[in-house]
């Protein structure tokens, strides 16, 4: 190896030979110890990359390889799933942010578990977290060494619960007292097609077929929820036809709940509606639906009103796969899903045992109930003019 310069010129360059080639560049600079260090860095890249061999990237930081991997992540995923991925790493970066990505540890992640716990954060909020922070680490290829010392929390199965058709009753009776004059509808519609709070928000009236008395959902939470079709029941139906009726210039582009503010008008203070922008869909149910569940006494969430349509089904003994179809799930995913929004009661617990104990015809009573002649098969034998025999 050596280093020279050219006669008049004041840039060193380096030369040396490698794998029986000669390589003479530039060490773009006037220090001797520079581009001594230049050469020594040139030859190594070229043979750690003759020898198959991956250079690491240099460590960083947690809260910026964080930044980079949102920047990256959000265009591919959904408004709410990119909030939820926000809100991850909220609590992520007071304990990872200061950190380099290369020196986080199982014992690390474990400490944070713990801590989250005492915080009362669920043990399933807590595995989102985590699930964020395996990402960041696996997309710089830093999980698979620490994932053995990595252990998920436990979860509750069982959370959820239908609501009964008495506090049905109550709750959709203060939701019509609410001010937030949407909330009846919203309500009504999240028990009769058991979509989801956000698909219920951010449906738009092209998603809306009166005369097929379908919905197309939008955009979901899942592929096998986005663009199902859910046939509208009568009562379904109904509410969306009123609904409608407020709207007499609605656009197909617009949204079926709307952004609008609520006040009081008048000595009386009576409820009102302003500034409805049918182009941006309603901000939230929050405030009105808490205000109707305490007037109501129910204790329920939301999404209950999912668990409550799909264990109706359920109880009415439809099949897995079409409540899957109209829930939005995927077939890998079917019984485990069933299992957890399915909350069957004893009542159709009990019609199964009893159906134990009512015994089947028996096959001499088959036999002497059909008239002769009768057969099985989708054929009569005994046709005379032949027009039912099978051709052969």
């Amino acid at each position: 190896m050596s280093l020279f310069r050219y006669p008049g010129g004041k840039t060193w360059y380096y030369e040396f030979h490698f794998a029986g080639q000669k390589v003479r560049e530039s060490a773009k600079t006037r220090s001797k110890e520079m581009a001594r260090r230049a050469e020594n860095a040139r030859r190594r890249d070229l043979e750690e990359s003759y020898h198959g061999l991956k250079k690491r990237a240099a460590p960083r930081l947690f809260s910026v390889a964080a930044d980079e991997w949102l920047t990256l992540k959000k265009p591919s995923i959904a408004e709410r799933s990119y909030a939820i991925e926000q809100a991850n790493l909220k609590h992520l970066r007071p304990t990872f942010g200061k950190s380099l990505i290369t020196d986080i540890d199982g014992n690390d992640i474990s400490r944070y578990q713990q801590q989250r716990l005492e915080e009362k954060a669920s043990p399933k909020t807590v595995n989102l977290e985590i699930g964020t922070l395996r990402a960041i680490l696996r997309r710089n290829r830093l999980w698979a060494e620490i994932q053995p010392d990595v252990r998920m929390l436990a979860t509750r199965e069982d959370i959820g619960r239908a609501v009964s058709p008495e506090e049905e009753s109550k709750l959709l009776a203060e939701c019509g007292q609410s001010r937030s004059r949407s909330l009846l509808p919203a309500v009504t519609l999240a028990l009769n097609t058991c979509m989801r709070y956000s698909e219920i928000r951010l449906l738009q009236w092209n998603g809306v077929d009166f005369d097929a008395r379908t919905i197309t959902v939008g955009k979901s939470k899942t592929d096998f929820g986005t663009g199902r079709v859910i046939p509208l029941n009568p009562r379904a139906a109904a509410v969306l036809e009123f609904w409608a009726s407020n709207f007499p210039n609605r656009k197909p582009t617009d949204y079926v709940f709307p952004a609008e503010r609520y006040g009081g008008a008048g000595d009386d203070f009576t409820a009102c509606t302003y500034q409805t922008d049918p182009t941006k869909p309603i901000g939230r149910w929050k405030e009105a639906w808490e205000a109707a569940k305490l007037r109501a006494n129910v204790q329920c969430r939301f999404h209950d009103l999912r668990h409550t349509g799909c264990t109706r089904m359920l109880e009415a003994g439809e099949s897995f796969p079409v409540v899957a179809m109209l829930m939005g799930w995927s077939p890998a995913t079917t019984v485990r899903m069933a299992k957890r929004y399915g909350h069957i009661g004893q009542s159709a617990l009990r019609r199964a045992v009893e159906a134990i104990s009512t015994p089947a015809p028996s096959a001499a009573a088959q036999t002497a109930e059909k008239p002769t002649g009768s057969f099985d098969n989708p054929f009569d034998l005994n046709d005379q003019d032949g027009t039912n025999v099978p051709k052969v």
